[in-house]
């Protein structure tokens, strides 16, 4: 379905953004139209799952709205680990249930995935989710993904970035809704989401989450994929464990 969520010509404010029953129908054409490089970030996130993780561990899928990346995963290495789907919205989930097949190695929970014991994890997900966690949230979330996670184990974060340089952040954004212009998007669209999302994600500069990172204890830590203000990190466990 064709994402007309702010379309609306209504002269009241856009209520603040949530992942509504309404956003899940169409979020695989707002990703789509909004995220610059997704569907290029997923099928290479394949190719991450298939390096580092080993049969009997577990995925974790944080913040996995259709589960499309724990769908893609599963694909790639069948049902040599667990994988673990969370998303604190009901219609996500239940969309992604929808979608599962017998056997599927996906298991789906609707929580807060600040509330999901990590494990045994070779690899985690927080694909654009962490943007949308408190700011005072979000240290002790990665710590406990990063002692969670097995020696020789993988986080992909992928965000939203800010820009210190005020004349960087100007060009990035004039960029962006370039871009959202380009994929059919009117200015009203864009005006009214932009007000619909202040407040609700707040991102974060590089240097931010490159540090945050290394505080909760991942040793390698790299940018492995960047359009405009979209960013993805790997970042890495020590394969020794020590």
């Amino acid at each position: 379905m064709r994402d007309r969520v702010y379309a609306d010509n209504g002269e009241q404010p856009p209520e603040p953004f949530a992942f509504t029953d309404e956003v899940a129908k169409v979020f695989p054409d707002m990703l789509a139209r909004s995220v610059p490089g997704y569907a290029t970030t997923l099928r290479l996130i394949r190719l991450i799952a298939e390096e580092v993780v080993p049969p009997g561990s577990r995925v974790y899928d944080l913040g996995c709205s259709l589960g499309t990346a724990s769908l893609e995963i599963a694909d790639q290495i069948g049902d040599r680990a667990t994988i673990v789907a969370v998303d604190s919205s009901e219609p996500m989930i239940r969309r992604l249930n929808a979608s599962l097949k017998p056997g599927s190695p996906i298991e789906s929970h609707c929580a807060d995935i600040r509330d999901i014991p990590i494990k045994q994890a070779s690899l985690t997900l927080l694909n654009f989710t962490l943007q949308f966690i408190p700011l005072e949230s979000r240290p002790d979330l990665l710590k406990r993904i990063c002692d969670g996670t097995v020696p020789g184990g993988a986080l992909v974060l992928s965000e939203k970035l800010s820009f210190a340089d005020e004349g960087t952040q100007d060009r990035m954004t004039f960029l962006y809704e370039s871009f959202k212009k380009a994929n059919g998007y009117s200015e009203l669209e864009i005006s009214r989401k932009r007000a619909a999302l202040e407040h609700v994600l707040i991102p974060e500069t590089l240097d931010t989450h490159l540090t945050r990172l290394s505080e909760a204890g991942f040793d390698h830590c790299e940018v492995w994929f960047q359009c405009f203000q979209f960013v993805s990190i790997l970042a890495r466990t020590s394969s020794s464990g020590a």
